[in-house]
């Protein structure tokens, strides 16, 4: 999956439009370039050689057009997790190779895509439902991964699966959310590693 599910909040018009693309390609750009939150639909409209009035005939707002870059940029993150994940030997090898994926594709966002990362951490702050999909699925995957490792004996049974998760993704927030990734680089080398080892033991049998 290369785009975040649901995310055509803020939407109008056929959703396989060209205009629509056109629209978000030449935003993603110019948000590159300039920032979100410096930018205003009329300076994409002057960017794209669209009138105003056109680009809400496609979209309701600046945030539905950043909902959609979002999504995309997140998406990217999302499909080399499943990658990797599916790549994993065993539910411990698996949950380490997400983590893991998490804090280096999302690093790497925030190194060689400065703008469009906080595109990302503007929409974890305001709560876009972009932002809030890619956190659902993370935790869905990270959901997987645990029954598998009940079902096959890596992991303990008795806590409840939910509140399992919910505890991990909590641990996990501050090296795979990009709104707090950011405070927390120069952590990023090993700290992840020892959450994970930490993680895993407290999951032992």
């Amino acid at each position: 999956m290369n785009e975040i599910a649901s995310s055509s909040a803020g939407q109008r018009g056929p959703a396989d439009h060209d205009i629509r693309d056109q629209i978000v390609a030449a935003a993603n750009k110019h948000f590159g370039h300039f920032g979100y939150a410096k930018t205003t639909v009329s300076d994409l409209a002057k960017a794209i050689g669209f009138s105003k009035a056109y680009i809400y005939k496609f979209f309701d707002s600046k945030q539905a057009i950043g909902e959609a870059i979002c999504s995309q940029c997140l998406g990217t993150v999302l499909a080399s997790v499943h990658t990797s994940v599916a790549e994993g030997k065993s539910a411990t090898d698996k949950f380490r190779r997400l983590f893991q994926t998490l804090v280096a594709r999302t690093s790497e966002l925030f190194f060689n895509d400065r703008q469009l990362y906080e595109v990302a951490a503007y929409s974890s702050s305001e709560g876009w439902q972009s932002s809030r999909n890619y956190e659902e699925q993370i935790r869905g995957i990270l959901l997987e991964i645990l029954r598998e490792g009940r079902e096959s004996g890596e992991f303990e049974r008795k806590t409840p699966l939910d509140e399992t998760a919910r505890a991990i993704f909590l641990v996990m927030q501050p090296f795979v959310k990009p709104l707090l990734l950011q405070h927390n680089l120069d952590l990023i080398d090993e700290a992840p590693k020892e959450i994970a080892g930490l993680v895993l033991r407290s999951l032992a049998p």
